[in-house]
């Protein structure tokens, strides 16, 4: 079973969206949080910048509220965007993703009997550090290769994390009995799983 707090039962991604929580103030808010991040999802497919999933916003207002049944008169500015996304709970909108994402597959979790861990640096985040190194935004996705989807990832600073300690995470969210993990040679310097009570894979 997977370990979730989501409130979503259907298998349509705005049930998911909407199940995580607003952090703004109530007051003034036009758009509703789970209209924002579904522009935000059907929008970074395409774009790359704010001004750009505005400008997709725009393009696609009229057939988007029309389709979803929302009175909204203007779609979403870049500054709406910038000012929800400073505020969005970013583990929930990932915990969201990622149940959404495995409910799509035929059994769910338990049809899953291999992940393959891959590691990028995002571009544009390396920086030099005081001690001639280099600091960077790691990303780490599990994907399962069979069904060509990606089932989990997440981000970190180098300088505050590790892509060791974040792939322990993602693999901690899932149960992984019988399930064969892929990953490079950065995760193998050191026994990974320190316990031996952990739920940890069967392999790796």
């Amino acid at each position: 079973m997977l370990k979730s707090d989501s409130a979503a039962t259907d298998l349509d991604l705005i049930s998911y969206l909407k199940a995580i929580p607003d952090a703004r103030m109530l007051r003034g808010v036009r758009i509703p949080a789970w209209h924002l991040l579904l522009v935000a999802v059907l929008g970074i497919l395409s774009y790359q910048s704010l001004r750009d999933l505005e400008r997709f916003a725009i393009r696609h207002h009229d057939a988007l509220t029309e389709s979803l049944g929302l009175g909204l008169r203007r779609p979403p500015s870049d500054s709406a965007v910038r000012y929800f996304f400073r505020q969005v709970d970013v583990a929930a909108l990932c915990t969201a993703i990622r149940d959404w994402t495995i409910a799509q597959i035929l059994g769910g979790a338990s049809d899953l009997d291999q992940l393959v861990c891959d590691d990028k640096t995002l571009r544009g985040s390396i920086e030099p550090t005081a001690g001639g190194g280099s600091a960077f935004i790691a990303q780490v996705t599990l994907y399962s290769a069979a069904l060509g989807v990606a089932i989990s990832q997440a981000c970190c600073a180098t300088g505050e994390n590790h892509e060791r300690a974040v792939l322990r995470q993602l693999l901690g969210e899932l149960d992984l009995e019988g399930v064969l993990i892929q990953a490079d040679a950065l995760h193998t310097q050191r026994p990974f799983f320190g316990s031996s009570r952990s739920r940890g894979p069967t392999s790796f």
